[in-house]
């Protein structure tokens, strides 16, 4: 305490018992305040708040801090001409302010036209290229579906709730594929050379398919994109996680330009797992008051004649 506040305290006490409460009062807040004094420069170390710009290097590398995947749809698609509306040019400009953001180790990208137009946005503004893999195209099988009395439906992964969920093979991991309506469309052997691929990717960077888990040969933090469809994001991730497809395809929804994100955990050295940290994230829309385009949904209610029934 300062010499002022030491001669107080020294009045205080020769005053007697009437300036006893005043004498602890001014007692305890001396000592608090020669002890701040004393510790200030440990009180600020330990009050650090970092501050990051989102544009810099610094953060991007911060905010990448497991190895990541991210599966990212395709912008609101014009299907006739395989290619995005203007709407999804407008999706796809801000999911690339967005991504351009990351610190990203490689891009992927289908061979289909809807999908890379999407990635050009954000190929163009980081000066980069990206992979095309043909396994990364809309998942292709088609099947007969029940309640099409016989015709070719156009996708093998568009049911009616009332006919596949009656079906409890198609709630299994391992046996979804087995039906009878499946495999005349050979869609098992789509799969497996969908996954069969995606498998191969990783293991070319340290992490082998083992089961329901992965061996881990080379880990590392690297964000690595994906640009395709629906679909076939839906195949990827129920590979990665041990889930039917057919549960992904029916009871999620990525709207387009939607980024979902699966990172690895490795808590015992050697054995990781990925896990799902976001699903169809459109937050960079939100950001730019942009309503997510409708795409891949169906009516909310049966007489909404204005929202698609099939």
């Amino acid at each position: 305490a300062s010499a002022g506040g030491k001669h107080m305290l020294s009045i205080l006490a020769r005053r007697g018992p009437s300036s006893c409460l005043a004498f602890r009062i001014i007692s305890v807040f001396s000592i608090f305040i020669h002890s701040c004094f004393q510790n200030y420069k440990v009180i600020i170390a330990h009050i650090s708040i970092p501050y990051y710009n989102t544009h810099d290097q610094a953060y991007r590398k911060d905010v990448n801090s497991d190895m990541k995947l991210l599966i990212i749809r395709h912008g609101d698609p014009d299907y006739s001409i395989d290619s995005l509306t203007e709407k999804g040019r407008k999706e796809a400009k801000y999911l690339s302010e967005r991504i351009s953001r990351l610190d990203v180790r490689e891009f992927f990208v289908s061979p289909m036209g809807r999908a890379k137009d999407t990635a050009s946005f954000t190929l163009e503004k980081l000066n980069r290229t990206a992979t095309e893999c043909e396994w990364l195209r809309e998942f292709a099988p088609r099947i007969h579906r029940p309640d099409l009395n016989g015709r070719l439906s156009s996708i093998a992964w568009d049911w009616l709730p009332q006919d596949w969920t009656d079906c409890e093979e198609f709630f299994r991991y391992d046996q979804w594929f087995d039906t009878d309506i499946l495999k005349e469309g050979n869609v098992k052997e789509e799969y497996q050379w969908v996954t069969e691929n995606l498998d191969n990717l990783l293991a070319e960077r340290g992490y082998i398919h083992d089961g329901q888990v992965f061996r881990v040969e080379k880990p590392n933090e690297d964000t690595y994109v994906f640009f395709c469809h629906f679909g076939l994001g839906c195949v990827m991730i129920g590979h990665l996680l041990g889930i039917s497809p057919m549960v992904l395809w029916h009871s999620f929804c990525a709207a387009p330009t939607s980024v979902t994100t699966l990172v690895t955990e490795e808590r015992r050295k050697g054995i990781a797992r990925f896990r799902m940290s976001a699903y169809g994230d459109i937050s960079h829309l939100y950001a730019n008051q942009e309503e997510p385009a409708f795409a891949a949904r169906f009516c909310e209610v049966y007489d909404n004649m204005e929202q698609r029934h099939d």
